[in-house]
């Protein structure tokens, strides 16, 4: 069709302006993906010793599920009781069969690209016990919502000061290509639209910025390094930090594209962690943690429901 075959036009120009020499590579030649060495694990279970279930250990501390912080007792490849434990709270979060082991099913979830905040913060799995725990400002939705709803909040429930509805956004040029920015606006105005709460606008004043936003690569500072093609793709933090990281290695695209993630999509999700969501278990919503490439999704109720119960709107 003319009208797709002008978009790749368009996202191979993009690509050629935001400046990152991996997207002018060829997605079908990929590098092999950060998640991949999961691949040889499927079925195995506890009691076993295989070699890379110490990276799977890493996998699940990093997304929260599993908690060593700087001990060495993860630091083997034995299927013991805390890795049959977290991996059962990964199964409950993401609505599989509950097995404890590393089967078929659960695999495929768990080497799919993601966002990289946990989905377990502190031991406490927000996107399962969400559904029956409301913060305290918000009894007057709590009938309404919690036999229904599955987002989640941030631990402690971090927000924006009452008051503080309009906020400011600045990109960080260097890294972000204009051409880039009509992407991260369009989401912008969607959470304007849905949440009749927020508004943003964008500013060049660095310092006064509620919101930064950029493309990085590997290690950047922030204590949450980016890993190559693949894997964790974007990253933002609770409020009021406003920090919002892309991957600059991925493939990025504007719409619906086989072997690119459409930047509007992933966008949603972030803004969503940066106003004060969690993950949520509906695979539909915007804020599940989990995105394919060549996908667009928009927002769902489950999101625009957890943003006004937070708010109290």
């Amino acid at each position: 069709m003319a009208q797709t075959f002008l978009l790749i036009a368009w996202i191979s120009l993009l690509f050629l302006l935001l400046g990152i020499p991996s997207n002018s590579e060829n997605p079908t030649t990929r590098k092999p993906q950060p998640f991949g060495f999961l691949n040889h694990l499927q079925g195995c279970k506890k009691g076993e010793n295989l070699a890379g279930l110490r990276e799977l250990k890493e996998y699940l501390n990093k997304f929260g599920y599993l908690n060593y912080n700087s001990s060495k007792a993860h630091d083997n490849d034995d299927f013991d009781d805390f890795l049959e434990a977290a991996m059962k709270t990964y199964q409950a979060n993401y609505n599989l069969k509950i097995t404890g082991t590393l089967d078929s099913e659960t695999l495929s979830k768990m080497v799919m690209p993601r966002c990289g905040v946990p989905d377990v913060v502190n031991g406490t799995s927000s996107m399962t016990k969400k559904k029956n725990r409301h913060h305290g400002h918000h009894h007057h939705s709590r009938k309404k919502f919690h036999t229904v709803s599955h987002y989640s909040f941030f631990r402690g429930y971090p927000r924006w000061p009452v008051g503080k509805t309009h906020l400011t956004y600045w990109f960080d040029l260097d890294t972000t290509h204009p051409d880039a920015i009509p992407a991260f606006v369009g989401a912008f105005d969607k959470w304007t639209l849905y949440s009749q709460y927020f508004t943003f606008e964008e500013t060049l004043d660095y310092e006064n910025s509620d919101i930064k936003i950029g493309f990085e690569r590997g290690e950047h500072g922030d204590g949450n390094s980016f890993d190559g093609q693949g894997g964790v793709i974007a990253h933002a933090f609770a409020p009021t930090d406003g920090r919002f990281h892309c991957d600059a290695d991925e493939f990025w695209s504007l719409g619906a594209i086989a072997g690119y993630y459409d930047l509007e999509t992933v966008a949603l999700h972030e803004i969503g962690h940066l106003i004060g969501l969690g993950h949520s278990s509906i695979e539909d919503a915007i804020m599940y943690p989990s995105i394919p490439s060549g996908v667009v999704k928009d927002l769902h109720d489950d999101d625009v429901r957890g943003i006004k119960a937070l708010y109290n709107i």
